[in-house]
């Protein structure tokens, strides 16, 4: 699978010019949409969402992920089973959670598409602001979410290339009784764990060089004009959608 999908797209798009709250916000309502109401024209109504805003925001055809064959076969045995064990019922309510699950960790990975990682602590500050009046750490959530996206790229890189370095390894026969001549996933979840280690060091004394965790929720955050009627339109077709999924149930 394509790390890059977990990376920004540059671009100019109307998508990329919404606050970074709007795009969570439609996240959210989305999710709880489905939840609520799991029916296939809720399911039907998010794939349209998603399409819509991917070619809003002018993704390439180049920056879709490749999941690898195997992760297919696993979703596919999966419904295949519940199809036996529960009948036609069961085998759809299964392919209909698998295509759920799909659409939402596209909308999810369309924001990270379209979003600066310096825009999300904010936003999400902003958005949790009422939990404040329950003492709750608002900011520290906030820092911790966008350290998280920040830093999960560079991890799931270094973590490809300790494999192709532990692959490309010289190993010893087998009868030489070097350890090089057993394999073992233990010499690379050291390396994860060093490495992982060094990365965190780095970050923090880069993060303390720039001002502390503070100035990462520290600039001004809050919708537009555009994300207004965005919102107000995608709260009526929203409303619509969820009309017709009660009927349908």
């Amino acid at each position: 699978m394509q790390m890059p999908m977990l990376r920004q797209i540059p671009g100019d798009s109307p998508v990329h010019r919404l606050w970074a709250g709007t795009k969570l916000i439609i996240i959210l309502v989305l999710g709880l949409m489905t939840w609520i109401l799991p029916s296939w024209p809720a399911l039907g109504y998010v794939a349209a969402c998603l399409i819509v805003f991917a070619l809003l925001a002018g993704i390439p055809v180049g920056a879709l992920p490749r999941p690898p064959w195997w992760f297919w076969a696993v979703m596919g045995v999966g419904v295949a089973w519940s199809w036996i064990a529960r009948g036609s019922d069961g085998g759809l309510t299964a392919l209909r959670a698998v295509l759920l699950g799909l659409v939402v960790l596209a909308m999810s990975v369309l924001v990270v598409w379209t979003t600066p990682v310096a825009e999300l602590a904010p936003a999400l500050a902003v958005l949790m602001r009422p939990l404040k009046l329950l003492r709750l750490p608002v900011d520290e959530w906030a820092v911790t979410i966008a350290l998280t996206l920040r830093g999960l790229p560079l991890l799931l890189e270094e973590m490809r290339l300790l494999w192709a370095s532990h692959r490309l390894r010289p190993k010893s026969s087998a009868s030489s009784g070097h350890p090089s001549a057993e394999p073992s996933i233990l010499d690379i979840i050291v390396a994860a764990m060093s490495s992982a280690m060094r990365r965190s060091a780095e970050m923090s004394e880069a993060i303390t060089a720039r001002g502390g965790t503070g100035r990462l929720t520290a600039y001004r955050s809050a919708p537009r004009r555009l994300d207004v009627i965005v919102l107000v339109v995608f709260l009526i077709v929203s409303a619509g959608a969820a009309a017709a999924g009660i009927v349908w149930l």
